[in-house]
């Protein structure tokens, strides 16, 4: 008896959990023309903005797209479209209803509505939802893209968008009006870029558009993902209901249709074999002018792949063409020449400054459509570049360097390849252009001006994919100035000791994707940059709209790095499920007095790291251009906090947001120190566990709040040391390892400090209190 019993019981648990399931789904239901409608997948460039509608939501909303090509008012009604929907239609549910390309076509009686049957037609949907106790939502039409010869967006759709208007005003229902929010959204990208929006491609990149597009009507998935992003901000910011259903992501408070769009690039399938030109993979032929040469090809065709097969392929820089897709196969390894002469001088960017540098390994510059992608290795032959400093080197790693070659400076401390970089690193900013360097007389500095190994350049549609990049010169990877930027699944490697080995620097950038790379690099991993002092505030372009998921970084400066050359300003950044292993600093924030420029709306959550060198979090806006963790035998002295005059060159912090974040082991767990001009603000710390063996030094900050924070200082007693800060809030903020005391409160300028319920492994010790600093200045509770 026991057995049935049971099973009736799971039939019966499961019988409710399935009711409840059903009870508490949400139902929307769309009706409307191509512009809204599911599209195929397979080689079709086109979407509707309701197919990826979906995508916005969470898990317990159903959609039914029953929007189809071609259909307006009058035609979906008159085939029993809206038939198959109002059978289906239960209390509660949601119909949202656009049409009006269609209704417009007068040509075609079996389509046509005037404005006014329209209008009646839109009334008489909604009637016959509500009366079924769904909630329509009806939508007017997106505008087609047609700009006249001033450049401005015309009205095609004439009354119809008003007849919509009017419909919602008299039967009371939400309206979303897509005729003016479309409108905003492409006449301020304008003629050329809303192109993206739309189906124009060239002919080669989809089967079912062999020939190309140039449709002003409908989307692709980039200009469909915009345009349910469109119709989800409304949802929010007119408080329908529905909105609560809108999807969360890893960032707290911030709906998915919030976070930036990438768009990338699409390339035909025509193949240039580079051995067709000549190339050959013996690992001694020089084949810049063949890879080169299939590169420009390629392009000249319209675009497609150049491919570089496997084997060992020697060669100079590479200038990378629109439209072309550089693909190197697995078992493809490009090394690099050693020889500065194969890299001619031009004029670039050094470190947020105009120069004169070499050509970069990797080069492209004003171009659309370009990618590097692969399984392939690319080599950028960097030692034979870089001075080395003896003691990021083992003795014998040392002997053998100086052995080889090149020359030691006077002190005996760092190697140069030549003579003439050795000289030139004694001048005053060698190459910078504003220091009088041209093409010409920078031929006297040439082997100290290292390039980055991959240069791009006021690009836009930028794809690096797959590839590994390794043994930069400089900086291994540089969009500068470029927009829809992605890197996927890199693996960028540096030597530990190469001087400005950093991973990647994205630097005045805007619209950024990172996902599931790995860095282990000589500096900083992953960088934000906007140019430097006076010429990056004049040049005033930030980085911003970047996300970063799922990547990591191994050795490295820092794992997060902004700055510290950022005046032109960062924002908007999104960095989620990263992890740091063996970084010198794990999420770090650098700057100084001079840059000027404002980082602000920064969010990190879900930070793992694990054996930092330094701080696992590190605001220094006293930065001076060293290594974050001393060499042996280096003194560094604390800076003098004096206040000096605000100008444009003091930068700001502030806005920045941080989740989830946990460290297992580090040489010290915050250190924040601002300026006494200008204090870091507003920084939020909230889920956090950090395992140090020092606790937190926080200096000159405004509107701190660590909430949920777990500190645990393993070689010092007092876990958080605060130096003229205020407006600080500790909420049920735990201590441990050897914490015996929770505050040590020094500096005249400190302010009030709340603390709301914290504690430590065994009872606190009072708290500390410096020179003129009152007990008065620390508060309990709310």
């Amino acid at each position: 008896m026991r057995q049935p019993t049971l099973f009736r019981l799971l039939v019966a648990v499961g019988l409710l959990f399935s009711f409840q399931l059903k009870e508490t789904q949400v139902r929307i239901f769309m009706i409307g023309d191509s512009t809204m409608a599911n599209k195929p997948l397979d080689e079709n460039p086109e979407r509707g903005w309701g197919q990826l509608f979906p995508t916005l939501f969470d898990s317990t909303v159903a959609i039914q797209n029953h929007a189809v090509n071609g259909r307006s008012t009058k035609s979906f009604r008159d085939e029993g479209r809206w038939d198959s929907v109002m059978v289906q239609l239960q209390p509660g549910d949601w119909v949202f209803i656009e049409f009006g390309h269609n209704d417009e076509k007068s040509q075609d009686p079996s389509r046509y509505a005037s404005p006014k049957d329209y209008q009646k037609n839109l009334e008489r949907f909604i009637k016959e939802a509500q009366a079924k106790g769904a909630r329509p939502i009806l939508l007017t039409p997106t505008v087609r893209r047609k700009f006249n010869a001033n450049g401005q967006l015309e009205a095609t759709h004439g009354d119809y968008p008003d007849a919509a208007r009017k419909a919602a005003k008299k039967t009371k229902v939400p309206m979303i009006d897509m005729t003016v929010l479309t409108r905003e959204l492409v006449s301020g990208l304008g003629d050329e870029a809303s192109k993206r929006l739309y189906l124009w491609m060239p002919g080669g990149v989809y089967d079912r558009a062999p020939d190309g597009k140039q449709d002003d009507t409908h989307f692709s998935e980039y200009g469909a993902l915009h345009m349910a992003g469109l119709v989800a901000r409304e949802l929010q910011k007119q408080g329908i209901p529905l909105a609560e259903h809108l999807k969360t992501t890893a960032f707290a408070d911030l709906r998915a249709y919030e976070l930036p769009l990438i768009d990338e690039p699409h390339f035909k399938k025509d193949t240039f074999d580079i051995r067709q030109y000549g190339a050959k993979p013996d690992g001694v032929t020089l084949n810049t002018d063949a890879i080169n040469q299939a590169i420009a090809a390629c392009s000249e065709n319209g675009g497609g792949v150049v491919h570089i097969p496997a084997g060992l392929w020697l060669t100079g820089p590479l200038a990378l063409k629109s439209h072309v897709n550089l693909y190197a196969a697995e078992g493809a390894l490009v090394q690099f020449s050693d020889d500065p002469a194969d890299y001619p001088l031009i004029e670039t960017n050094w470190e947020g400054m105009d120069a004169i540098r070499n050509m970069s390994p990797i080069y492209g510059k004003g171009l659309e459509d370009v990618a590097v992608t692969g399984r392939g290795l690319f080599d950028g032959g960097g030692d034979a570049w870089r001075p080395v400093t003896k003691g990021k080197m083992t003795e014998s790693q040392w002997t053998n360097l100086v052995a080889s070659g090149g020359v030691v400076n006077e002190a005996g401390d760092t190697w140069y390849r030549s003579e003439q970089a050795l000289r030139a690193s004694k001048t005053t900013k060698p190459g910078v252009i504003a220091a009088g360097y041209t093409l010409e007389n920078a031929q006297e500095v040439k082997d100290f001006l290292r390039p980055n190994m991959v240069s791009l350049i006021e690009c836009k549609r930028v794809l690096l994919e797959g590839v590994t990049f390794q043994n930069s010169p400089a900086w291994c990877l540089h969009p500068l100035l470029s927009e829809h930027v992605t890197l996927r699944g890199l693996t960028v490697r540096n030597p530990w000791y190469g001087k400005n080995g950093d991973g990647v620097d994205l630097e005045s950038t805007r619209y950024v994707l990172v996902e599931d790379c790995t860095f282990d690099v000589g500096d900083d991993g992953i960088c934000l940059k906007s140019g430097r002092d006076e010429e990056g505030r004049k040049r005033g372009i930030p980085t911003e709209n970047v996300i970063i998921r799922n990547s990591t970084v191994f050795h490295a400066h820092g794992g997060f790095v902004v700055g510290s050359e950022m005046s032109g300003g960062v924002r908007n950044i999104y960095a989620s499920n990263c992890t740091f292993v063996g970084t010198d600093i794990g999420i770090r924030f650098k700057t100084t007095r001079g840059r000027g420029g404002v980082v602000d709306q920064v969010y990190l959550t879900d930070i793992n790291m694990a054996d930092i060198l330094g701080e696992a979090i590190l605001f220094n806006m006293y930065y001076a251009a060293q290594d974050p963790v001393a060499l042996v035998g280096e003194n560094r002295a604390l800076p003098d906090m004096k206040p000096e005059p605000v100008n444009d060159g003091t930068p700001q912090f502030k806005d920045i947001f941080m989740q989830n974040v946990f460290c297992r082991s580090a040489a010290k767990a915050i250190t924040m120190r601002g300026l006494a001009e200008m204090n870091i603000r507003n920084v939020r710390l909230e889920n956090a566990v950090l395992r140090a063996d020092e606790g937190a030094t926080i200096a000159e900050t405004d509107g701190l709040t660590l909430k949920n924070v777990q500190l645990v200082p393993l070689k010092e007693q007092t876990a958080f040391h605060i130096h003229n800060s205020r407006n600080l809030v500790l909420e049920n903020v735990r201590v441990g390892g050897m914490a015996q005391r929770l505050l040590s409160v020094t500096g005249s300028r400190t302010g009030t400090i709340q603390v709301v319920d914290a504690s430590g492994e065994s009872p606190l010790q009072p708290n500390e209190y410096g020179e003129g600093v009152s007990a008065d200045v620390v508060q309990s509770g709310r």
